[in-house]
């Protein structure tokens, strides 16, 4: 079966996604939390604003929601300009 793809191109873009795949894998924020080995309110401050995370945290939240990230070119790639960061 073919798993849609999830195109992020910002945050806020990141956040409800966070959230909804922890729900889809069935775990609370306290049970994610005790994976990761971490507070409740850590995940909670996580879903709602992942930029403030390291990229190595949001590596191991998506490791145990059994996700993988995937970088891939644009058809038609921006100009400098025009990129948010």
């Amino acid at each position: 079966m073919d798993r849609p793809l999830h195109t992020v191109r910002t945050p806020q873009q990141l956040a409800p996604l966070m959230r909804a795949f922890r729900r889809q894998a069935g775990l609370s924020q306290a049970q994610l939390a005790a994976q990761l080995g971490i507070s409740r309110q850590a995940v909670g401050a996580l879903e709602r604003d992942p930029a403030s995370a390291s990229f190595e945290r949001l590596m191991r939240v998506w490791a145990v929601l059994g996700l993988e990230v995937r970088l891939q070119q644009r058809s038609r790639p921006e100009t400098t300009s025009t990129l948010e960061w």
